[in-house]
């Protein structure tokens, strides 16, 4: 059998045989289920047993940015919390295995709703408890106190908020490969105006949406949170500034439509509105949830970045999946967006 890209099976099977004898069952055989814009992500058979395993991107990778050992931590603290979590099993930090450093998790059984075509059918009801089940576990998240769980050494809270914007400028310039008109007046305006945090060493997740959820709807539930590799200890308004890019500025946008990155967001989807998730997560938070145009500026900075980098992957051939040949059209209007609400007050 052909190994996937990104995984070695053969030599995956001999770690496995001399690290965790317990998961080494037969020889293994994976299939990749989700890739190219954030981490890889592989469905592994291992005997009778399905695991999910994570790695990073091939390729252009940006600094920090595809952290296996924070993902791994994280989702091993929060197993014993109110936020859903698959379970840890194995890290390996060491890239000579399979060509990068990867964990092994649980397989926990749910739905990724990303597209239309997934989110028509639920119909008005569902759509909205789904929803609605996405701010509670958030919620959830934000109250988890990280001593209780050993994160109180995950980040650095003060300063969080000026760290994102140097950060993001960073990666930026990382993935810079065509002019940009707008951008370095977005992070310009974000680094002369960041609010002070009456948040922060909250864990945020870093990317939360609801395509980073496995969920049912008979009943609606959130099985899962997934994709932990941008969480820290931090603001958790900048936790609802990226989620509200998601949802109502690319949610709104005819440019979303048919795009991978958010085709089935938002009210334009048939969703709440972004003002009534906000309303829903503060209800149940204890967070001070007070004016978001500067986090909704640094959200669309961010998720611009982040688009930036995959169209300059893809430009180079190091995507693996479909939809990557329009996220470079995300770009413009995350940043004329930005520019928008970095300058309301």
């Amino acid at each position: 059998m052909t190994d996937p890209a990104g995984v070695d099976l053969d030599r995956l099977a001999d770690y496995l045989a001399r690290h965790r004898p317990d998961l080494a069952a037969g020889p293994p055989r994976a299939r990749l289920i989700a890739g190219g814009k954030s981490n890889l992500t592989y469905l592994l058979h291992v005997g009778d047993r399905e695991l999910v395993l994570r790695r990073p991107p091939l390729g252009h990778v940006l600094a920090t940015a595809h952290d296996m050992a924070r993902e791994f931590r994280v989702i091993s603290a929060l197993a014993p919390t109110e936020v859903p979590v698959p379970g840890a099993l194995l890290h390996c930090p060491d890239p000579e295995v399979i060509g990068a450093p990867f964990y092994l998790m649980e397989r926990v059984t749910g739905e990724v709703y990303r597209t239309r075509a997934q989110t028509d059918p639920l119909g008005g009801r569902r759509r909205r408890d789904l929803a609605m089940a996405m701010m509670d576990t958030l919620a959830a998240l934000h109250r988890v106190e990280p001593e209780a769980v050993g994160l109180a050494d995950f980040g650095r809270p003060e300063g969080y908020l000026e760290r994102q914007v140097r950060r993001w400028a960073g990666q930026l310039e990382r993935s810079r490969s065509r002019p940009l008109p707008g951008v370095d007046e977005l992070r310009d305006r974000l680094a002369a105006t960041v609010p002070a945090s009456a948040n922060a060493g909250r864990i945020v997740h870093g990317d939360y949406r609801l395509d980073n959820l496995l969920a049912t709807v008979e009943p609606v539930a959130v099985r899962a949170v997934l994709d932990w590799e941008m969480a820290t200890l931090g603001d958790p308004l900048a936790d609802l500034g990226l989620l509200l890019t998601y949802w109502d500025v690319l949610g709104g946008s005819e440019t979303a439509e048919g795009n991978p990155v958010a085709d089935g967001l938002g009210p334009r989807a048939g969703f709440p509105t972004g003002t009534e998730l906000i309303e829903r997560y503060a209800d149940r938070s204890g967070v001070d949830v007070g004016p978001l145009h500067w986090h909704v500026a640094l959200g669309c900075f961010k998720l611009a970045v982040i688009c930036e980098g995959i169209h300059y992957r893809h430009t180079l051939g190091q995507t693996l999946g479909e939809g990557f040949d329009r996220i470079g059209e995300m770009v413009a209007p995350l940043i004329a967006y930005g520019l928008t609400a970095a300058g309301e007050r």
